[in-house]
This record gives structure tokens, sequence and C-alpha cells, in this order.
């Protein structure tokens, strides 16, 4: 069995367009049902708002492996000193059911996050035409920074500026490999939202606070999932994007509320896979904001743990245990 902890995962040094690839290719199995991936199931004690989640998924065609995501979220750890997530990932030889690989890393969920996103960006990109865009994101943390890495990493010199906003403030170290670009450090998550093309919400904001109206034809990656108030569902209600409904209509998300208290249903909403295969974003008229809202789906994970096996193999990269 092959180790693989987060050292190994960077010296790896894949790109963002290959782990989008990646998910391209998941979307593909989703589609063609080559998939099986129970309700993930929340294990909560103590303080309930923390989680532990079991992903456990099988994907086919040319993944053709099963494995599990065990991963825990404590918000309040940040408040200590420690990563708010924890995970460790196990795949399984899906005939034989034997343990290929462990994977003791965090970054794997926040490299499966980031590239979801960038597939969707894409698509965004491909459908809507843009000169260029302007990138807002709102909590900068390991994810948040993951998300403007990829994003200009695919986009290059199509995004015109990038504005970011962190309750908590954000750390100029990391930005000095950007001293090119304009990156503007905002004084609120207000100043972000009505300037950005791409708006993306990367928090643990632990109520909604976004109530106003999005620029027209913008794109909303939800990927924290409770940031936005109902006052918003008036501007997205007919152009949202999710990745499974029985996941994220669920926990509290913002679809959950919409469905809650503003009628909306799984016939109201498209799919990841109808994205990709049936280009639903251009099917939205040309100012309509779209909402991608993404609970996360265990095949991702299990298709990025995937290829990083793979690679790591070719490559010499990893621990072998007994």
């Amino acid at each position: 069995m092959l180790y693989i902890n987060e050292k190994d995962i960077k010296e790896l040094n894949l790109s963002w367009d290959y782990y989008i690839n990646i998910i391209a290719k998941a979307v593909a199995s989703m589609m063609k049902n080559e998939y099986t991936q129970p309700l993930k199931p929340y294990l909560r004690y103590k303080n309930m708002e923390n989680r532990i989640i079991a992903m456990p998924a099988y994907i086919g065609g040319d993944f053709n492996v099963a494995g599990i995501k065990w991963i825990a979220s404590f918000p309040n750890n940040i408040n200590i000193g420690i990563p708010r997530a924890h995970s460790v990932t196990i795949l399984n030889n899906a005939d034989t059911g034997e343990p290929l690989s462990i994977f003791n890393a965090a970054f794997l969920s926040i490299v499966r996050t980031a590239s979801v996103s960038g597939l969707v960006i894409k698509e965004f990109i491909k459908a809507r035409h843009p000169k260029s865009v302007n990138i807002g994101i709102v909590g900068f943390g390991p994810i948040g920074r993951s998300h403007l890495d990829m994003a200009y990493e695919i986009l290059g010199d199509k995004i015109l500026n990038t504005y970011i906003y962190d309750i908590n403030g954000i750390d100029d170290n990391y930005l000095k490999k950007y001293e090119d670009r304009n990156i503007n450090i905002m004084n609120s998550w207000e100043d972000v939202y009505g300037k950005s093309d791409i708006f993306i919400t990367c928090t643990t904001s632990k109520k909604p606070y976004i109530d106003k109206k999005p620029l027209d034809g913008s794109l909303l990656i939800n990927v924290s999932l409770r940031d936005y108030k109902l006052e918003v569902f008036q501007y997205v209600k007919n152009s949202i994007i999710i990745d499974d409904w029985d996941e994220v209509c669920r926990e509290n998300t913002d679809i959950e509320k919409f469905h809650q208290h503003k009628g909306l249903s799984k016939n109201d909403v498209k799919t990841i896979t109808e994205m990709i295969f049936e280009n639903c974003i251009s099917n939205f008229p040309q100012k309509s904001s779209v909402m991608f809202n993404p609970m996360g789906m265990a095949i991702f994970d299990i298709a990025i743990a995937a290829s990083m096996y793979s690679e790591a193999l070719k490559e010499g990269i990893g621990t072998q245990t007994e």
C-alpha cells in the first residue's frame, strides 16, 4: 500500500488544468451512471458546529476504483493555530477490495474543491465569452488561496483585477508572487461583491450575510454554501447549478433554505452534468447571474486521489508500506 502525504502531493506538481480534466472525466462517469455514491453521513458530538463526514464512493470508467474520504471540519481550530480541516482518504482496488493507497492530506480536498470550481469557470467563460473578468474571493484561508492560484493559472491575462477580503485579515506574504497582478485587498465583502464578475465564497460563516443584487451576468461560486440570504434568491432563481440535489439540499445550506422558504425544487435547478453535456449556461439569459452550489461529490475526491496515486507510482513518490 502506498502512503501519500501533503508533501508528496505537492511534489507531484500537477497543474490545475490536469486536475480540472480529471473532474471533467468524473462528470462524464456521472453522466453514464458509472458510479455509486451513498448519501454521506455527518458525525457530530459535543460542539455541534464541528463535524466529521464519511464520503464513500465507487467510480467506474477509466477510473474503476473505490474509496472513502473521512474529513473533519472544526471551524474553531483556527483560533488555536491549527487547520480547520483534516482528512484521510483510502483507495481500494474495485475488483478485489484490496487497499491501494492512503492519503493523509487535507490538501487533496482543497485540490478537489478548487478543481470543480475551475471546471465551472471554464464552462462559464466558454458560454459567455467575456474579454476580461474581475475575480472576487471572500475568505482567504487555504481554500481561498487555492482558488486564487487556480484562477490565475487557467485564466491568466483574462483577469483584469482581483478583489479579496477576509474577516480575519489577509496574509500579504502569500500575495508576493502576484506582485505584477492587480490584486486589491478590500475592507468588506460588499466591496468585493460589487466589483466581481466571478465571485467565490470560501468562508466558514455561521450565518448568511450576502443580501444584495450581484453584478448582472456574474458567476457566483458558493463554495461555503451558507453565505447567501433569502433576498438573493430572486436574482438567481432561474440559473442555479448544483452537483447533486440530495446532497446539497440539507445541512442548512442556502439551497435547502431556498427550498424551504422560496419553493425551490429539484426540477428548478441544473446539474453539473447538464452544464457539461447540455451547455446549460448558454441557455440562461446573458444578464442572469449564475449560482453554482457544490456540496462536494465523493466520486470527485476518489477520482482526484486515483489520479494522484497513478502519478505517484510513475514518479516513485510516496512511501510503500506493508
